[in-house]
């Protein structure tokens, strides 16, 4: 039976989910790929504000494709985590709570999570028409000469995800 997940993701929440349970997450998230984290956190270095409050808050790796006549957003699958792995142990020391996307994260984002306390979800690569049902909102927030890879706050109502690494380190990936 999946887990509700309301947004904000608090640390309680956190430490509530453990690797391999199903969610489903409702209330606000953000898109944010590669380009888009690397002026994030640029703007942290200059001591800029950013485009939104990291602290308790869900990234999901996505550039969604435009959307058709009458559709919220395009096709919204996510992609390959391992791209961002530079920049997330910086954000979640901020605050940043949850990540959404596929295939596995480096030690060093890993170390991040359980020290600061957040988790990783997976989402089903090649699923992104099916994702985009669950988005009832979309708008450009930030960095939108980046087109799809600009920073997106999306208002979802039961997002499907599965809970890949948990807070303590347990990684769906390892086990068997």
């Amino acid at each position: 039976m999946p887990i509700n997940i309301e947004t904000p993701l608090t640390s309680e929440k956190v430490k509530s989910l453990k690797c391999g349970d199903s969610v489903l997450i409702s209330g606000e998230i953000y898109t944010a790929r590669d380009a888009a984290h690397k002026r994030i956190v640029e703007q942290l270095q200059k001591g800029e504000s950013l485009p939104f409050e990291i602290k308790d808050k869900i990234i999901y790796y996505a550039g969604p494709t435009p959307a058709k006549p009458g559709q919220v957003i395009g096709s919204c699958g996510p992609t390959t985590s391992g791209r961002m792995d530079a920049y997330a142990p910086t954000l979640i020391g901020l605050g940043l709570t949850g990540m959404i996307g596929k295939g596995e994260r480096t030690e060093d984002v890993i170390k991040s999570m359980i020290e600061f306390g957040a988790v990783y979800f997976g989402a089903i690569g090649g699923a992104g028409a099916l994702i985009a049902k669950s988005i009832t909102s979309a708008e450009v927030i930030a960095y939108d000469d980046l087109g799809t890879e600009a920073v997106r706050r999306l208002t979802v109502k039961d997002f499907p995800a599965i809970v890949i690494i948990d807070s303590k380190g347990n990684n769906l990936y390892k086990q068997r």
